[in-house]
């Protein structure tokens, strides 16, 4: 590229860009190469460094590495002057290699930012230790007070530095740590001639090394500085201790901690320090709440607008970083998406911002094509900020009002002229202003407190109305009193909305009862609340589901996380199992080591997908046998990852991979789940080794345990193990050839009838095969039709008398002519007559059995048919009732009397003789 024109305005005290060191070294080396010269053309501060020391040039090279920046910093430095000259000496070779890399097209951001990030990196490692034994000799060496443990200071780099993202003229924002307090303790290293006389607290020997690093790092010498550092974010702000104690921060955190400093600490990292993880583990419940945390909305949006404020206060409208359309409003974007899900998912834990979007995009969460402007706009506005701060080494990020300036910036990023830049610049800011509005601007009104007299006026409800009474016998209750200030706010606002909500719905009065439910339930925890003042459309979604199904409402309540659910544009998507499997897998394994937090990621990722197909189904969207498939491959999916993490913490496992076996049975297995089914399991392997019996039982007793324990996050699944071999007098676990046995020879023919829907759900699968083909000889044994047939009415006659219905109502699965009726001809079918026909021994269902058995003229087709229709028709209705939450399916006897006499028809066909 050719170099920028000249100008009138250069400054006459620097040299003008493009012209050449004023010296060379004495062996007359090459002139610098093209990058070399390129970065001389477009930076001042690369001049400047070169004129004064010309040693420094060399060729743009390859990237500084950690490695090489090291080997550059001598191992012995006696004192500090010599630490300080060392650590500036490495900042400039470091940085002009970076300004010509960069500069010459050799490199990007990510390399950028990486070796801006490990030049702080290496700084602080190098210089601190040395400052600690130079104050351990003259005070001794710091111990906790009740173990005498030695002591180290925790740097932590927050923002930028933190976010491994560092600018080339970056401040560095850090905050000193120590583990525990104490006192320093003399040792044969601490009696030279500098040595004290007298011992130091803890917190004075860190002070004391803390201001020794920042010096160390920013103090302006003769050879310039490293970083200038930012002490401002340490708790209590810059008039507080230098230095604070791993117990006073948790406290702080606990009792002071403020929304704002949640999102300084989202970037923070441990830099130094030998008890770094544990310190880590106190900042992450104050950045990421366990729940859904939607009130960093409104903390995040409250930040940006008092930063727009000082922005316009200080005249930086055109600032690239903080103006409308910045680095900061992206930023800002990625980070509120943190805060609100980091809690509960490990993916948005992360710190780079580029790795944040990603995921955003990645997930759903934005769209892709925004989250793709956003990436753009930050690649494209890092680089300007770089440029800018090429020129001078100053920490700016505002265009320059030097139009020669202007013209050096433009050539630097690539434009013909000035004009090029600032319409590509303008392009990518109103990408920026354009999503920022997206995430926050649509909700502000709902979230804005409302002044005394302003907002929109409450509905005009008279005395008597049910919703009104509602509305005020609430207010009376001691859960309304004991509330916190700014729940009675939100809770305010959202009682007149839901009233509103419920109004424009059929049966108002009973949906708003429900509404009121939920309002209830969550009424001390803010998040929800400010969740549905954020998102208006989402509490008339949620009346929507409270006014269709008394059960979808009872559910919300019980899972209010679940609400988040309703603004995902993926909830109506067909399910993908394998990508949902992949997802679920990664999150169990970053909790590895934390058993409460994987049982509740199970929990939770089992009622979201359950609401997912809630809300299709209540939409119309799902068949009732489709649903039935989805719901079981979600049971399925669920004992898959609940075996995997188990054996993986089974600390007796004698195998990488357990060959064990969960077999489905009842609706699981006939893939006829519900919303609320139990889970009929039993436990199969298939191993030799010595202590397989062993550990198998107890992978199978801590399977169980994970299903059914009551979590924060709920219950997994009930589960019945009542079906194995012997019932609850038997093993827990059985070996399959023990199975095999039991089912030839032992087992009754309702056993034989539970076979039927029988299926490998999960774990090995040769196991699963293994067990496919005993299930296959079992159903097709030559049995007696008679015996069969009078084992099999007896065997209902005895459910019949366990479920009595003396009412004048048909119940649709228990009474004759209803599903159960069905299920037993379909299983006598089976068991009668599989020894010939082998098809029957598919697990197809019990629709697509009847359909089979009248192909092979077992029963006659119009009686299949009719039994089939009736038999979809009863599942539905059972279904329908369930969703309101009625106890039992019981309709009136008249609407489904020709369904019922169509399957006692086809009852007294097959079993007429019994």
């Amino acid at each position: 590229m050719p170099r920028p024109p000249k100008t009138k305005a250069a400054s006459q005290t620097e040299p003008r860009p493009g012209r050449k060191p004023v010296s060379r070294n004495k062996a007359g080396e090459a002139a610098p190469d093209a990058a070399v010269q390129r970065a001389l053309a477009l930076s001042r501060y690369a001049q400047r460094t070169l004129n004064t020391r010309p040693n420094l040039v060399e060729s743009s090279g390859a990237a500084f590495t950690r490695d090489r920046m090291r080997a550059l910093l001598p191992d012995n430095v006696r004192d500090e002057a010599a630490l300080f000259q060392s650590l500036r000496e490495l900042r400039k070779r470091v940085m002009l290699r970076v300004i010509a890399r960069d500069l010459g097209g050799l490199c990007d951001l990510a390399e950028v930012v990486a070796t801006v990030t490990a030049l702080a990196e290496i700084a602080i490692g190098y210089a601190l230790p040395r400052l600690h034994d130079w104050a351990a000799q003259q005070y001794g060496q710091p111990t906790a007070a009740d173990n005498g443990a030695a002591q180290q200071l925790h740097v932590v780099g927050m923002g930028k530095l933190g976010g491994g993202e560092l600018n080339v003229s970056s401040d560095i924002d850090l905050i000193f740590i120590y583990p525990e307090d104490g006192a320093t303790v003399r040792n044969s290293r601490s009696t030279n001639e500098h040595g004290s006389e007298h011992s130091i607290d803890n917190h004075e020997f860190f002070t004391r090394v803390g201001r020794r690093l920042i010096a160390a790092l920013g103090e302006v010498t003769a050879d310039g500085f490293v970083f200038r550092v930012d002490m401002r974010l340490r708790p209590y702000g810059e008039s507080s201790p230098l230095v604070t104690s791993f117990a006073a921060l948790e406290n702080y955190f606990i009792t002071q901690g403020r929304e704002w400093e949640r999102y300084a600490w989202l970037k923070a990292r441990a830099l130094t320090g030998d008890q770094s993880d544990g310190l880590m583990q106190l900042v992450r419940p104050f950045v990421f709440r366990r729940h859904l945390d939607f009130s960093a909305l409104a903390a995040m949006r409250d930040l940006h607008a008092q930063i727009r404020r000082d922005v316009g206060k200080r005249g930086r409208a055109g600032n690239i970083k903080l103006g409308p359309g910045g680095i900061r409003e992206i930023e800002f974007i990625a980070q509120v998406f943190q805060l609100i899900r980091g809690g509960r998912e490990a993916e948005f834990r992360v710190r780079p911002t580029l790795q944040a979007l990603a995921n955003l995009g990645q997930r759903g969460y934005l769209p892709a094509a925004a989250a793709a402007d956003l990436r753009d706009a930050y690649v494209f506005l890092r680089n300007l900020e770089h440029r800018l701060q090429y020129l001078d080494d100053q920490q700016t990020q505002t265009i320059p009002a030097h139009a020669g300036d202007r013209a050096l910036i433009a050539g630097a990023m690539g434009f013909a002229n000035e004009q090029s830049l600032l319409k590509q610049l303008d392009k990518h800011r109103a990408n920026v202003s354009r999503e920022f509005d997206q995430v926050f601007s649509p909700m502000a009104e709902a979230a804005a407190p409302t002044a005394k007299g302003g907002g929109p006026p409450p509905p005009d409800y008279s005395d008597s109305d049910p919703a009104r009474q509602r509305i005020e016998q609430f207010r009376g209750s001691s859960r309304y009193r004991q509330m916190p200030a700014t729940s009675h706010a939100r809770m305010e606002k959202l009682l007149p909305r839901a009233a509103d909500a419920a109004a424009a719905l059929d049966d108002p009065d009973t949906t708003f009862a429900r509404l009121l439910n939920l309002l209830e339930s969550v009424s001390r925890r803010e998040s929800y609340l400010a969740f549905l003042l954020e998102y208006p459309q989402a509490l008339e979604r949620v009346a929507k589901l409270a006014s269709a199904s008394a059960w979808a409402s009872a559910y919300l309540t019980q899972h209010p996380i679940l609400m988040d659910e309703l603004l995902d544009s993926r909830a109506h998507a067909t399910p993908d199992w394998a990508a949902l499997k992949e997802s679920l897998a990664r999150q169990l394994d970053q909790a590895e080591g934390d058993t409460e937090t994987q049982m509740d990621l199970l929990r939770h990722f089992k009622h979201s997908q359950t609401f997912r197909l809630l809300v299709a189904d209540l939409a119309g969207e799902l068949r009732l046998e489709k649903l039935s498939d989805d719901l079981s491959a979600l049971a399925d999916l669920c004992l898959a990852e609940a075996l995997r993490v188990c054996w993986a913490r089974l600390a007796t496992a004698h195998r990488r991979k357990p060959k064990f076996a969960v077999i489905g049975y009842g609706k699981l297995g006939g893939k006829e789940l519900g919303y609320a089914s139990d889970l009929d399991i039993i436990f199969l392997f298939d191993d030799e080794a010595p202590n397989a019996p062993e550990n198998y039982a107890r992978l199978g007793q801590r399977i169980n345990t994970w299903l059914n324990s009551a979590t924060a996050a709920g219950v997994l699944y009930e589960t019945d193990l009542r079906l194995r071999p012997n019932g609850q007098s038997g093993l827990l676990v059985s070996n399959i050839e023990a199975f095999s046995a039991y089912q030839t020879g032992q087992a009754w023919t309702w056993e034989h009838q539970a076979l039927t829907r029988a299926r490998f759900a999960a774990g090995d699968a040769k196991v699963g095969r293994q067990f496919d083909k005993i299930r296959e000889q079992v159903l097709r044994q030559n049995r007696d039709l008679d015996q069969l047939r009078a084992d099999i009415v007896a065997m209902r006659e005895k459910m019949r008398d366990a479920h009595p219905n003396n009412g004048a109502l048909f119940d649709v699965k228990h009474d004759r002519g209803g599903i159960i009726d069905v299920e037993f001809i379909v299983q006598y079918l089976v068991l009668g007559h599989a020894h010939k026909h082998r098809r029957l021994t598919a697990n197809i269902g019990n629709l697509a059995l009847l359909k089979l058995a009248a192909e092979l003229k077992l029963i006659p087709a119009e009686l299949a048919q009719q039994s089939h229709a009736a038999y979809r028709h009863f599942r539905r209705m059972q279904h329908a009732l369930r969703l309101q939450s009625e106890r039992y399916a019981r309709v009136a006897a008249e609407d489904v009397a020709a369904q019922a006499e169509a399957v006692r028809a086809l009852w007294r066909h097959v079993f007429d003789d019994a």
